[in-house]
């Protein structure tokens, strides 16, 4: 028996398909072949069609079932994983009334900004753990104002997993850890935040109703069996957005446990039992996918938007022939780059800076004596300092990290970048070769409440190494506390 996960992103679909029993991995299959576009009418706009998401779900359904030649009855289970802060709008008739304003849109960040203002920081801050910011609810806030042709014919609104989901079953709901990343969810009242949908003349009407994470949220209908192929009254039994899914597919639910991903922008996903928002103004606080009414359990998210691409923009503008090739080279350059530091903030405004836009910036190159060498090696360590400076601020707010877990992706591949961070956290990083479709798919066991199976489904299934802290502690402190004071001082300019 089987269970088939998804992985809804911006840029295309992932399915993958593992064993119900042992977890294993068994296939994974990614719509389309080319990368999905976006509709940007205006600058800071960036919307894609759900229809188009649907398509990809049962295109790349139908080639997992035909590629590994199992039957539409084998698979016992859906897990779903989906871009965050996505707003899909239906009419009655559950069509979407307009294209989805996506995660990466910006043009309700002035709404949210000004909620803030005049609800409260305190209010917002202690009762939303955010400000309404650019997310969900100012969204569609902002298709109230501007479109109010469109507002008078919805029905629901729904993030891009619940669209996939009811596309599969034809019921409509969404779950708590979703309403918290639309800010729609009050932790302190343990309710949906009727203050801020009154605030914004939105209707609690509008709202899907509220289903477990871990449940049977819905089962394959006639119409949903007859596009995807699979079998009719399969079960949904998880879905969540793809930041908490990721550290859920690293086995990440508990108070000191992190995940992280080092990929084009990096991200550091610490869960804790705490509400304290001290740096709110710079840090996501969602409900995890194992929050409870009586149990909470917050996924505090820090995003680093030049972290991957930094890397990457070095590869395209240096002789070289691939990160094997620069990796070897940073290699053959001491801890600290030779006094040489990069800040890798060239990737817009950082929100943990205070949403400060400081592009990428090199100090202290000697042109005599530094190489490509000392670039490369000044870029690894930049990026990693910017972590470790991230995970700084996430111990202000209360995190004490037990354990930090990362997906084999670029950045945790090199020995530079895993050690650097381990060495200057004093925690050891466990790399694992999973992904969010897998995850996904994975989860569909713990609607049973399972947790230890899963954990050691991920040890099993998918270790691949530990980084451990090293002993040349004092270089590592020395090159990051020049970086921090470059930092510092280009942040008082």
């Amino acid at each position: 028996m089987y269970f088939i996960g998804y992985d809804i992103g911006s840029s295309s679909i992932k399915a993958a398909l593992v064993n119900a029993s042992t977890g294993k991995n068994v296939a994974v299959v990614t719509e389309p072949k080319k990368e999905m576009g976006m509709f940007a009418a205006k600058n800071g706009w960036a919307e894609q069609h759900p229809e188009d998401w649907w398509q990809h779900v049962c295109t790349a359904t139908k080639s997992l079932i035909q590629d590994t030649n199992i039957s539409q009855e084998e698979i016992r289970g859906i897990g779903i994983s989906y871009q965050m802060h996505g707003l899909v709008l239906v009419d009655k008739k559950g069509i979407p009334i307009r294209k989805s304003i996506i995660w990466c849109d910006s043009r309700a960040v002035a709404i949210g900004q000004k909620a803030y203002d005049e609800l409260g920081n305190e209010k917002c801050s202690s009762h939303l753990l955010n400000s309404p910011a650019n997310f969900t609810a100012s969204k569609l806030k902002w298709v109230k104002e501007n479109e109010p042709e469109n507002f008078d014919k919805v029905h629901k609104f729904m993030l891009p997993g619940d669209y996939i989901a009811f596309k599969l079953s034809n019921t409509i709901n969404t779950t708590i850890s979703g309403l918290s990343e639309g800010i729609f969810w009050d932790f302190k009242e343990n309710k949906i935040a009727d203050w801020l949908l009154s605030y914004y003349g939105l209707n609690e009407s509008h709202i899907p109703d509220i289903t477990d994470t871990f449940s049977e949220q819905g089962k394959v209908s006639e119409e949903g069996a007859k596009a995807s192929g699979l079998a009719i009254g399969t079960p949904i039994l998880y879905r969540a957005g793809d930041q908490p899914n990721n550290a859920l597919s690293l086995n990440i639910f508990n108070p000191g446990e992190v995940a992280a991903t080092g990929g084009t922008s990096g991200v550091v996903y610490a869960v804790t039992d705490n509400l304290s928002v001290k740096e709110s103004a710079r840090v996501n606080n969602f409900a995890h996918v194992n929050y409870k009414l009586s149990s909470a359990r917050i996924g505090k998210l820090l995003c680093i938007n030049g972290a991957g691409i930094q890397y990457r923009w070095l590869l395209n503008n240096l002789d070289v022939s691939g990160y094997d090739e620069m990796n070897e080279l940073a290699a053959s350059i001491p801890i600290g780059s030779d006094g040489v530091t990069l800040l890798p903030f060239g990737n817009g405004a950082e929100r943990m800076l205070n949403n400060r836009e400081l592009g990428t910036q090199i100090s202290h190159l000697n042109l005599n004596n530094h190489t490509k060498a000392h670039l490369c090696r000044a870029a690894l360590e930049g990026i990693a300092f910017s972590f470790v400076y991230g995970m700084e601020i996430m111990t202000s707010d209360g995190i004490r990290p037990t354990v930090m877990r990362a997906g084999n992706d670029n950045l945790f591949r090199s020995e530079i970048f895993s050690n650097t961070i381990a060495s200057l956290i004093g925690q050891e990083i466990e790399i694992y070769n999973t992904t969010g479709a897998v995850g996904a798919a994975r989860a569909c066991q713990l609607h049973k409440g399972d947790f230890e199976s899963f954990g050691k489904q991920l040890i099993n299934n998918e270790y691949v190494m530990s980084y451990k802290p090293d002993s040349n502690i004092k270089a590592y402190t020395i090159a990051y506390e020049n970086w921090k004071r470059d930092l510092e001082l280009t942040l008082q300019n």
